[in-house]
């Protein structure tokens, strides 16, 4: 299983990024998918995720309002459209794939996570 994450970079406080995770060698349809990321000297920490057939979604507090999630089944591709850019988002980003019931307390938890796949760095200047 490879998770491809894609379109970190810099950006100046109140831009935009739309990262992109491109998965393989998984059923990708059966798999609720999301983001974490962390903070140079900081724990890891969930941003989003979203169900199976896109019905559901959960969001950090901390990116509600700002921050979305959605998939395209047909091209295996997750992504996460980040708007408001702050400098406190700066981090790197991973994606997550996931078979378990989508429930927020188990992304809370992230432990239980099938699949990561290598971070994209988000440098969001002031």
């Amino acid at each position: 299983v490879q998770l491809q994450a894609s379109g970190g970079g810099l950006v100046q406080a109140g831009g935009f990024l739309r990262l992109s995770c491109a998965a393989s060698g998984l059923t990708f349809s059966s798999y609720c998918m999301g983001w974490f990321r962390q903070a140079p000297g900081k724990e890891r920490e969930f941003v989003a995720a979203i169900s199976w057939a896109a019905g559901n979604t959960y969001y950090a507090d901390s990116v509600k309002g700002r921050f979305s999630i959605f998939r395209d089944n047909a091209k295996n591709t997750v992504y996460l459209q980040m708007n408001s850019l702050k400098p406190e988002d700066t981090a790197d980003y991973y994606c997550v794939a996931d078979n378990g019931a989508f429930l927020m307390r188990r992304w809370a938890d992230a432990k239980d996570m099938d699949y990561w796949g290598k971070g994209t760095l988000v440098t969001v200047s002031s």
